[in-house]
């Protein structure tokens, strides 16, 4: 587990975008099958590809895009209980950190995993979020 004062300003960064912070197993089931609307869950992570890369990718496409999921998130190293229960959900991806999934209706519909994430710039993960957003959420 990190220092939440260290995690903290992590956890601010998305926030700000209107994200819901998750916490417990019972708060991800609950949002998933609750919502009427897709959920991008987003598993916040301390590496160096989430602050260069999947932060501000996330920040440019929740910015830019007309159509936007519900926004969740997790902490992989912190939120262990929530981050698990996401993972479930993430069905057929290996768990990585971090790593930002849709989720429709149940099921997870597309996925960036770590490796996608620490390929490219912020502005290249924003336009991949929002064609997943574009590909899967309804007018």
């Amino acid at each position: 587990m990190y220092d939440e004062m260290m995690v903290a300003p992590m956890r601010a960064e998305v926030a700000r975008l209107g994200a819901v912070e998750l916490k417990t197993a019972e708060e991800v089931d609950r949002l998933i099958k609750e919502s009427s609307e897709p959920v991008l869950i987003f598993v916040n992570s301390v590496c160096g590809c989430a602050a260069g890369g999947a932060r501000p990718g996330l920040t440019l496409a929740m910015e830019r895009a007309e159509k936007k999921p519900k926004l969740a998130t997790v902490f992989a190293g912190n939120d262990k209980e929530a981050t698990a229960r996401a993972r479930e959900y993430f069905l057929g991806y290996p768990p990585s950190s971090p790593q930002i999934g849709l989720i429709k209706d149940g099921t997870c519909v597309a996925m960036m995993e770590r490796h996608d994430i620490s390929s490219r710039q912020p502005e290249e993960i924003a336009d991949y979020l929002i064609e997943m957003f574009n590909a899967h959420l309804q007018d």
